[in-house]
């Protein structure tokens, strides 16, 4: 599993039959709409700033697409790097191959702000149909676990 995967993975967990291919996640939103999940540069090539959500319609093709960037949902984060002294806007970098956060680590938190994001966004676009089968399905799993 590559770092993206792992990393949108942490931010998407109740979302049942994502599927990845490359660097994107795509996440079904009803009989024709999907989600697709991806990380973005903002002008700093292999230096991944935010994640662009982008709803598509398996017939129509884009129907919106909206940035989320790390610095507006989690702001600067202090760190023990003097470096850093004021802080740091997180973002991951790719160097020499590989993948990963720059200076600072998101914590389980950070991925809970991004998730309901995510999940906002991706109401939006939710088929109706969908929607109830969701609500009714997850309705059905607490009775179960009562």
């Amino acid at each position: 599993m590559n770092f993206f995967e792992q990393n949108l993975r942490k931010c998407t967990e109740g979302y049942e039959d994502a599927k990845f291919i490359g660097n994107a996640l795509y996440i079904p939103l009803g009989e024709n709409n999907r989600l697709k999940l991806q990380f973005v540069t903002l002008g700093y090539a292999d230096h991944y700033a935010a994640i662009r959500l982008t709803a598509l319609d398996k017939n129509n093709g884009t129907i919106d697409s909206t940035t989320l960037k790390f610095m507006d949902i989690w702001g600067k984060k202090r760190v023990n790097n003097p470096n850093f002294s004021d802080g740091i806007i997180p973002y991951a970098w790719a160097y020499n191959g590989v993948t990963k956060w720059y200076v600072y680590q998101p914590t389980p938190r950070d991925f809970e702000l991004l998730s309901e994001q995510i999940d906002s966004y991706a109401e939006l676009f939710m088929e109706r149909n969908y929607q109830q089968k969701e609500t009714e399905d997850a309705g059905l799993s607490m009775k179960q676990s009562m």
